[in-house]
């Protein structure tokens, strides 16, 4: 392959994960500063609309679905709970918490990073591949990194305003990312990707539509579940819809093209290097957007849990 093309690959990858920090930073915020706080709504409009976007693919190749068995639906199915509806609820909640609290955005960013080691663990009882022994090593010392990052070396805060709730939200989000990346493997096997990203974006609309629907019954019948269901959608404004395109085009389906394909012209290992732009980049705009910084307990757990990942993601079977 020319070396041309695979800077240009390396500037994809790079790229995506710089949109994705942005899209943590100041995309998701600016929707919560508009008065967007119901989370299943967020997440609902959020897919949907990057669902009407790619309906391209899922008109132009829809001759491809004829591909798919019970067992390949079955895994985009899972897709859709996991990665699409659980795992961009439990982000989107932690951010919100953040938000609210005024704390630093970054460290929920960052512990996104530990999904390889939730999709090494699925993998080995979902798929039977066995990670070698230094596995657990590393995944201990990504959990030790992860309490540094949460509370740095200060005495760990358990109260609802502090980081714990946040750094749980976006542990689930790891786990449901995670999760996806192995469920996402045979899913994706006999289509395109442009067609398999379409598929995850609509089932997870529908799943996400599914759950507004319980959420209003239990209201209706006197259950507080703390969300408003159908209700929830009183608050959507046409600026709010405007911002949910514009993440879509840009943070959202744009960014995830671009990844795909620069993914598939340069080796894992090297892919994984060039993601760390991510949480270096939330780092960065974190402090560019709201003037937060991390304390020097929560540097020394940002650099620990990057290391393992990147060790356990280069060691992997």
């Amino acid at each position: 392959m020319k070396k041309s093309i695979k800077i240009l690959a390396a500037l994809a990858i790079i790229s995506a994960a710089f949109l994705w920090a942005l899209d943590g930073v100041y995309f998701t915020p600016w929707i919560l500063n508009l008065g967007l706080y119901d989370v299943p709504i967020f997440v609902f409009m959020l897919h949907l609309t990057g669902a009407i976007i790619l309906s391209y693919f899922l008109i132009t190749r829809k001759k491809e679905l004829k591909n798919l068995n019970k067992k390949d639906w079955l895994s985009f199915i899972l897709v859709g709970i996991f990665g699409g509806a659980l795992g961009t609820m439990a982000i989107i909640g932690a951010i919100s918490q953040v938000h609210a609290n005024h704390l630093n955005i970054s460290v929920v960013l960052i512990l996104q990073k530990l999904q390889p080691i939730f999709a090494i663990l699925l993998a080995y009882a979902w798929l039977r591949e066995r990670p070698r022994k230094s596995f657990y090593a590393w995944a201990l010392v990504a959990l030790v990194g992860s309490y540094l990052l949460t509370f740095g070396f200060t005495k760990a805060n358990f109260s609802a305003t502090g980081m714990l709730i946040p750094a749980l939200l976006a542990a689930l989000a790891a786990f449901s990312f995670g999760s996806s990346t192995v469920f996402s493997k045979r899913a994706i096997k006999k289509i395109s990707h442009g067609l398999g990203t379409a598929l995850r974006f609509f089932i997870t609309t529908g799943i996400m539509f599914l759950i507004i629907i319980i959420i209003s019954l239990l209201n209706s019948g006197g259950v507080n579940t703390g969300y408003a269901g159908f209700a929830g959608f009183n608050v959507i404004t046409w600026s709010m819809i405007g911002v949910f395109f514009l993440i879509a085009v840009t943070v959202g389906a744009g960014a995830i093209f671009i990844y795909y394909w620069g993914l598939k012209k340069v080796m894992a290992s090297r892919a994984t290097i060039y993601e760390l732009f991510y949480p270096l980049s939330s780092i960065l705009l974190e402090y560019f957007f709201h003037d937060n910084l991390l304390k020097p307990g929560q540097w020394l757990g940002a650099g620990v849990i990057l290391t393992a990942i990147i060790a356990i993601t280069r060691n992997r079977k």
